[in-house]
């Protein structure tokens, strides 16, 4: 069970990013994100309502699901959608796979669990993987402070994402049911998120176009129902660190589809620091366990 909801949460994590790209445009990214998981979050409450689930949380369990709506489903895709508009999806992926060198971090300063000098050696080689990666835009004509500016939100929502990741293995450690707690949390992301669009003064409007809503469907229900609920079951099972792993072969896919719909050209620098970041997860939590398994069935046969 553990392998397929692995290899779920990468095919559909690895596409998001592109998705998020075909939402760029007329309408405000806050609004965008609220529209987004406010979906994800009543089907989700629908689904639950239908196979007859509790839905009900104690007081100090919603203040555990309105952090987590602003860890996982607010601040920090506000962070990837905006640094989306200065980057390629694909490269965003790539930012996006450090989080496990983030997770190890937080635990390191918030349960002070100090770091190994395996660690430290493998988020050396993957920060220098993120410099190659982003060396040609800094050293050629595309050079552009906007790059930096995309490059530093990626940075800032991935450092979101690892903050919900170490509440919700918190959470659920605790007993806390999965589902009702994630459709709630999706529910507080979504009300933050259009109190501040309406603050600002922005229309909750939508761009009606097919592309739009069908990249908004897709996220909604595929990237944060499916997807979501996919990688916390993760979360739940083999910890946070671990269920980070998906992360290191996002890009793979992230950058597979930018390359064929973006029209991402490829560097040597870039491919080089791809190599960098993957080795340097790699260095830090050894090969996963699916991709060990797969090895070990090839040579046997």
């Amino acid at each position: 069970m553990t392998s397929v909801l692995y290899t779920t949460t990468v095919l559909i994590w690895g596409s998001t990013w592109l998705a998020i790209a075909y939402q760029l445009g007329d309408t405000p990214v806050v609004v965008s994100i609220a529209w987004r998981f406010a979906l994800a979050s009543v089907i989700l409450f629908a689904l639950l309502l239908a196979r007859k689930s509790q839905l009900q949380l104690s007081t100090e369990n919603h203040k555990i699901a309105a952090l987590l709506g602003l860890c996982l489903f607010s601040n920090n895709f506000l962070c990837f959608y905006i640094a989306t508009q200065y980057l390629p999806s694909g490269l965003n992926a790539v930012v996006f796979s450090l989080a496990p060198m983030l997770n190890a971090l937080n635990l390191w300063v918030i349960e002070k669990r100090r770091p190994t000098m395996i660690f430290l050696q493998g988020a050396l080689i993957g920060f220098i993987g993120v410099v190659f990666l982003f060396a040609s835009q800094f050293m050629g004509a595309e050079m552009d402070l906007n790059i930096l500016y995309g490059l530093l939100l990626s940075m800032l929502g991935t450092f979101f994402f690892s903050i919900g990741n170490l509440v919700s293995a918190r959470a659920q450690s605790k007993g806390m049911p999965l589902l009702p707690t994630t459709a709630w949390a999706m529910g507080y992301g979504s009300i933050y998120l259009v109190v501040i669009a309406l603050v600002s003064g922005m229309s909750l409007a939508v761009t009606m176009t097919p592309t739009y809503l069908s990249a908004l469907f897709y996220l909604a229900i595929i990237g944060s129902v499916i997807g979501f609920n996919t990688y916390l079951a993760l979360v739940g099972r083999i910890g946070a660190a671990k269920a980070a792993y998906c992360t290191v072969l996002f890009p793979l896919v992230a950058l597979s589809l930018s390359t064929l719909f973006e029209g991402y050209q490829w560097t040597g620098f870039s491919m080089l620091g791809v190599i960098l970041v993957i080795t340097g997860n790699l260095r830090v939590f050894g090969i996963p366990e699916p991709l060990k398994r797969y090895l070990y069935s090839t040579r046997a046969s």
